[in-house]
């Protein structure tokens, strides 16, 4: 028995923000009902075609889904859907466009007069009041307004991080709130309205560059894979050619790195590097310390934290991954793919501690739900041949 099992979530979703928290419920059990467009269903689909043809971002954040397509535009369908909402939904998840939800009346407080007990989880890029309610949002952009573009890249230039972090960020915390309010029903019968914004969950992200720069002091610098503001922190080269990720954290590993790795105990006691905020502002000049290659081959052997900077097919391949036995087979229209099995899962009872169903063909499950809700056979026909399903 999984977490969330006899939970059921109906999600108007698309991209990544709801069906990366989705995922995550269908994970522990949740049955998650996505609700696509018939005929071309989530945009995330068309991405791109790497996965034996099926596209990387639909393939990480859909699996274990049913997928019923429905036009929410036409009447029909709109009176299917929240039948559906009504008769089976615990929780509703929405990423549409501004006010689209509400257009179709599946704002939290119609629902909500209907059934008291529905959870409705609100994804956006600024939330549901303020002067940018109505702008449209995406994960670039939000990584701009969110500042986290001031503070990442060189000098010369910002540079956006090379995953979805905003919609990420904005997945988790729907996750982790629709987690919570699911708990507090149980105890008040009552369901709430979540109202999840893009912007606030990459700023609360961005609390240490903001504390950084509290009452109008300089904000960190743009320092490439390097600590803005600790030193050493960050890449330096290695003998085989390749770069190794430095990192001290504290005074004590600044002296076990000068006395074992440098072999220059005298650095400790240099009044110029005594601090990290010290060693910061001199970086330059120690740096010429640190770039030998031989110096980063005794880390392991003072216990001083590195890492290789691996590409992705270093991670396909990474030794503590695989002996973790943390990959799964997961089913797909286009055969089995493997997956990861999700962060923090139980060891004891590996199976049933996380699902990993198949990823759904668009609109696979949509005779099967439609029958559940009573539709007949000519019922079906006719809506099909409306293009409303």
């Amino acid at each position: 028995m999984r977490p969330l099992d006899g939970v059921t979530v109906v999600s108007l979703e698309h991209a990544i923000a709801a069906p990366f928290a989705t995922r995550q419920l269908a994970d522990l059990g949740a049955r998650v009902i996505k609700i696509e467009r018939p005929g071309a269903g989530d945009f995330a689909r068309g991405y791109d075609e790497r996965v034996r043809g099926m596209a990387s971002h639909f393939v990480w954040t859909n699996r274990s889904k049913e997928s019923l397509t429905l036009d929410v535009k036409h009447p029909k369908a709109q009176a299917i859907l929240k039948r559906l909402i009504v008769e089976k939904a615990d929780v509703v998840v929405q990423n549409l466009a501004p006010g689209a939800a509400a257009r179709l009346g599946l704002a939290y407080e119609t629902l909500a007069g209907t059934k008291p007990s529905i959870i409705v989880c609100d994804i956006s890029g600024y939330g549901k009041d303020g002067p940018y309610r109505d702008k449209k949002a995406y994960d670039l952009l939000i990584q701009s307004e969110a500042g986290f573009l001031s503070v990442t890249g060189t000098d010369a230039d910002p540079v956006k991080a090379g995953c979805s972090i905003a919609d990420i960020a904005a997945g988790m915390y729907a996750y982790s709130n629709i987690l919570a309010t699911l708990l507090h029903r149980q105890q008040t019968g009552r369901g709430a309205h979540l109202d999840i914004s893009m912007l606030e969950s990459l700023v609360e992200w961005m609390s240490y560059p903001l504390y950084y720069a509290f009452a109008g002091a300089a904000p960190p610098p743009r320092s490439g894979a390097s600590h803005a503001t600790i030193y050493p922190y960050g890449p330096f080269p290695a003998a085989d050619g390749k770069t190794v990720m430095l990192g001290l954290q504290n005074e004590r590993e600044w002296a076990v790195f000068c006395e074992k790795v440098l072999q220059q105990p005298e650095l400790a006691a240099d009044p110029r590097y005594t601090s990290n905020s010290k060693r910061s502002a001199a970086r330059d000049e120690l740096r010429a310390q640190l770039s030998a290659a031989e110096v980063v081959q005794r880390l392991d052997d003072a216990q001083i934290a590195n890492a290789r900077v691996n590409d992705m097919h270093d991670v396909w391949d990474h030794p503590q991954l695989r002996a973790r036995k943390r990959w799964r087979d997961v089913e797909s229209p286009a055969g089995s793919i493997p997956a990861l099995l999700p962060p923090g899962s139980s060891h004891v009872a590996d199976e049933a501690s996380a699902r990993m169903d198949p990823v759904p063909a668009l609109g696979e499950h949509t005779d099967a739900i439609l029958a559940e809700l009573g539709c007949s056979d000519p019922e079906i026909a006719e809506l099909r041949a409306a293009h409303a399903v």
